[in-house]
């Protein structure tokens, strides 16, 4: 059984900086894309960054120049490093990724989601 674990979420102030980590686990062949996405209350989810099997990023206009996504592929694992935070970056923070579990099939797994709070 494939899951996505993920860490890092927390309160922060105004400007301060987390880092989200997302770790896929149980049998995992190979992953695809992988990326962020967040939901603040009211809002629909939308995505924040992601990157590509071959390391492409892209990133959400709102969060360009103050976030990073980087990816370990030998542990399975995608970062999001978030500097300069604002309160409306406020928000439950989801990892997604596109998922080999089995061979020559693939499907998205959605992690459970870490609350990212900054105050102001």
């Amino acid at each position: 059984q494939v899951q996505l674990v993920e860490s890092g979420g927390g309160l922060v102030q105004a400007g301060g900086s987390l880092r989200l980590s997302c770790e896929a686990s149980g049998i995992v062949f190979s992953i695809n894309d992988m990326g962020w996405y967040r939901q603040a209350p009211g809002k629909q989810r939308e995505l924040v960054a992601a990157t590509t099997r071959g390391g492409s990023t892209n990133y959400a206009d709102s969060v360009k120049g103050r976030f990073t996504i980087s990816r370990d592929y030998a542990k399975n694992t995608v970062y999001l490093q978030m500097n300069s935070l604002k309160p409306e970056d406020t928000a439950v923070y989801y990892c997604n990724a596109e998922i080999q579990f089995r061979p020559g099939l693939f499907r998205d797994y959605w992690g459970q989601g870490t609350q990212v709070t900054v105050s102001s």
